[in-house]
């Protein structure tokens, strides 16, 4: 009984200890891998390894506005917007990678055209300048292409799956729930080439102010534990389905719609995510996917002067 008391009693005062202090305050937008976040939320997990967090949903490009803006300690992006984010003024540390992109992330193609070599001569919708750029970018090269073997037409990426119903383009480059959306609305298109064929050319991240890092490296510490508990309940046979339910919700999705979701993306706990946490090249290394991402803001003018890599990443923390 005095065991149960004492236990109670930490309990209460850490939540207390939690509630006096200044939130944490984090932007998260519709991607499954932040989503995932949701779960550490309805579980309580925060409170579990005692850390006062606030998460905010946003339209992702919204989100990295509002972190810009200094609204947010933290903001959920990909490696290679982080940069673009820092260049432009809101400098940032990748402390997390939550995963990388394993299919959801697709060069959709209209009827008719079954492979990227059959992409020569087309129009093809895509956010230049953005992560899909990349992707097309990468694939023309794999198959013997360069980008001036196409046409670009800059689309939004949220429009890409009306321009492609339209005609106005012969193939969209999108990520969930946008490349989904359009195989849908356009019978017979076909996902010609996916992140799936490039595992670790987009990794997502949890980015922190340098100096809300620097303050609050233990709260931090705890964010990443709670991320872990968070991956742990997502990949339990006993409370996946709990797991799943709770993120299609956070997105207005069915359970059984929401599957296909996090099946293309690479969800991973902190041990997992630390194979990819090593120094190296290419894209099996985070240091060398940014570097990539960097290399690729440069020429197409996203930004003027290459970034210094090292000073935005620092996972530390998941070691």
């Amino acid at each position: 009984m005095k065991k149960r008391l004492a236990v109670a009693l930490i309990t209460l005062l850490t939540l207390a200890s939690c509630s006096r202090e200044e939130p944490l305050k984090v932007g998260y937008s519709d991607w499954p891998g932040w989503v995932t976040w949701e779960i550490a939320i309805e579980k309580n997990m925060f409170a579990e390894v005692g850390v006062n967090v606030e998460f905010e949903w946003f339209d992702y490009v919204a989100s990295m506005d509002a972190f810009a803006a200094g609204q947010l300690d933290a903001v959920a992006m990909t490696n290679g917007d982080a940069l673009v984010t820092g260049a432009t003024g809101a400098q940032n540390v990748m402390i997390l990678i939550n995963d990388y992109s394993n299919g959801n992330d697709m060069i959709v193609a209209a009827p008719g055209i079954s492979t990227v070599e059959e992409l020569k001569g087309k129009k093809v919708g895509v956010e230049i300048g953005f992560v899909g750029h990349l992707l097309l970018l990468n694939a023309l090269e794999k198959n013997g292409l360069s980008e001036g073997d196409v046409e670009l037409v800059n689309v939004p990426t949220n429009e890409t799956p009306q321009v492609l119903a339209s005609g106005e383009v012969d193939a969209i480059v999108a990520w969930q729930p946008n490349s989904g959306q359009s195989l849908n609305l356009v019978p017979g298109s076909t996902a010609i080439y996916t992140s799936a064929d490039e595992p670790g050319l987009i990794y997502d991240v949890l980015a922190v102010s340098p100096t809300s890092f620097a303050q609050n490296r233990r709260s931090w510490a705890k964010v990443i534990e709670a991320w872990d508990m968070a991956v742990a309940f997502l990949n339990n046979p006993e409370t996946r389905e709990e797991a799943i339910s709770i993120m299609a919700a956070r997105v207005g999705l069915s359970s059984e719609e929401y599957k296909g979701f996090i099946e293309g993306t690479k969800i991973m706990s902190v041990s997992e995510a630390s194979v990819f946490a090593q120094r190296g090249d290419g894209f099996s290394s985070i240091y060398g996917s940014t570097k990539i991402a960097d290399d690729f803001n440069v020429a197409n003018d996203v930004y003027d002067e290459a970034q210094p890599i090292d000073s935005y990443i620092d996972l530390s923390m998941m070691k």
